[in-house]
């Protein structure tokens, strides 16, 4: 005669399922936000740790790279004596004002090519042709153009700028699913309502993603722009201190890009959370 076991079956409430979902977060794992943000700052700070460790006790030159603490102690001298913050924003000025242009012409030609075939066949090659030119090779004609004053940078930086929101631009209108527009014919919807109400905010989440892309590509050309003929700049500020070996300086240039990189991209992704809290794929969860 067989045993027959039998298993008694635990039913978890719904309530209590999703309260333990949102316990263990995206991924499944069972660290909060707050822990993987912790985490995601771990080999960073292991990383200056050890440079420290290592300059300290004599295993890294001075004059090849210097302690993390002589960096921070040159950032304070230069922030006191009011260099940096006017180099910091002539640089962020620089940008700015480079993004808004070159974002402008992007998006506008990215939203023009996307909605018209006549658009692309007129437009797209060229653009694409331009896009593949390295910025060092147009150097020299974009100085026999514009100088080497404010023109010349604002100029770079546009035109970098311009190709990540062009491309994504075009790319996102032209993947949104035509059935979305269905029922705005339906009900009735003119085409520049089903523009905005419909095709925008279906491109949006690769708008911004070009967006994120553009930001970082705005500071490889100012770096760029900033190393001919600048009177002022983090660029400036880096190739002065190369000319006396300064290169506590030089690393903290590099350090100062690296943050405001990543502060701009925070920025894009609070943007992200905050135009696509509809989207299931982006909101409070990301």
């Amino acid at each position: 005669m067989s045993a027959i076991e039998h298993t008694s079956i635990t039913v978890t409430p719904p309530q209590q399922r999703q309260r333990s979902n949102d316990r263990r977060g995206a991924g499944g794992t069972a660290i909060g936000p707050r822990g993987l943000i912790a985490i995601s700052w771990i080999a960073p700070v292991l990383l200056v740790l050890v440079w420290e460790a290592l300059a300290r006790n004599g295993w890294l030159s001075p004059q090849i790279l210097p302690a993390p603490s002589k960096v921070v102690a040159t950032a304070v001298k230069l922030t006191l004596s009011g260099s940096l913050p006017h180099d910091l924003g002539v640089s962020l000025l620089r940008a700015a004002v480079g993004f808004a242009l070159g974002g402008g012409i992007g998006f506008a030609l990215g939203t023009l090519v996307g909605f018209s075939r006549l658009a692309e066949a007129a437009i797209d090659r060229s653009v694409q042709m331009i896009r593949a030119i390295p910025f060092l090779a147009l150097l020299p004609l974009v100085i026999v153009w514009f100088g080497v004053g404010e023109g010349q940078k604002i100029f770079l930086v546009s035109l970098g700028v311009a190709f990540p929101i062009y491309i994504n631009t075009t790319l996102g209108i032209r993947q949104v699913d035509p059935k979305l527009l269905e029922p705005g014919r339906v009900q009735g919807l003119s085409t520049a309502l089903l523009i905005r109400r419909v095709i925008l905010p279906g491109a949006l989440p690769s708008i911004l993603t070009g967006v994120r892309y553009a930001l970082a590509t705005a500071w490889l050309a100012l770096v760029v722009a900033e190393t001919i003929g600048a009177q002022a700049g983090l660029g400036f500020l880096a190739m002065d201190a190369r000319e006396f070996l300064r290169t506590d300086v030089i690393v903290l240039t590099i350090v100062i890009y690296a943050l405001i990189g990543v502060g701009a991209d925070s920025l894009a992704r609070a943007l992200e959370r905050r135009l696509l809290a509809w989207h299931p794929n982006y909101g409070a969860a990301r």
